[in-house]
């Protein structure tokens, strides 16, 4: 029996889509596609013009409804790195999304250097969320100047929870000249006793003791 041949329509498969308008501008379009697939796509090989797409990814990032094209656009970002793209993501802290808030901390903590000239800034931002989110990204963020931050944090914030926050990540990166500024903590909050336990047990592991 003869083979039948093949339409055009069934030639049309996602990855032959996938082949079509490959240059920038063509890209920047598809992120504007009903097609979910052909937005992740076109996130995806925009990491290949570097900071040129920047501005247009971090656009189609503050629209993007769906995760797995947020994911791909942040996955791009990442790659791209610098400056640039540190300063489009830090807005994104505010985000009522959470999923979409996680994922750029985790980006963010993935580019120290850069996100090292705002630290300052976010751990004194008048909104305290923002605040534990700074904190969230030195969680892992490996800078040399991050356990000094967090100490800057315990002498200067009044709000328990941001204070409860440092504490918690200091217990993983805290040095033994630290101990004397949780104990001034427990002076300061003495009606506090989760912040006291958070501050005995961060000096427990920080002496070695868990």
């Amino acid at each position: 029996m003869a083979l039948k041949k093949q339409t055009n329509k069934e030639n049309n498969s996602p990855q032959e889509k996938r082949k079509t308008n490959r240059t920038f501008e063509g890209l920047i379009t598809e992120l504007s596609s009903p097609d979910i697939r052909k937005r992740r796509w076109a996130a995806r090989d925009l990491s290949e013009h570097g900071e040129q797409a920047v501005s247009a990814l971090l656009g189609a990032l503050n629209t993007e409804k769906e995760f797995v094209v947020q994911e791909a656009i942040l996955d791009t970002l990442e790659n791209i790195g610098g400056e640039k793209v540190v300063t489009g993501l830090l807005p994104f802290l505010r985000s009522d999304n959470a999923a979409l808030r996680n994922s750029v901390i985790s980006v963010l903590q993935a580019m120290p250097e850069s996100v090292a000239l705002h630290i300052i800034d976010l751990l004194n931002d008048h909104d305290s969320d923002v605040r534990i989110f700074a904190i969230d990204i030195l969680q892992v963020l490996k800078h040399h100047d991050a356990p000094q931050w967090l100490v800057s944090v315990l002498k200067d914030e009044n709000h328990v929870n941001v204070i409860a926050t440092a504490v918690d990540r200091l217990a993983e990166i805290g040095t033994p000249d630290m101990v004397k500024d949780l104990l001034a903590i427990k002076e300061r909050f003495p009606d506090e006793p989760y912040l006291h336990f958070a501050v005995d047990t961060a000096i427990s592991r920080i002496n070695g003791q868990q």
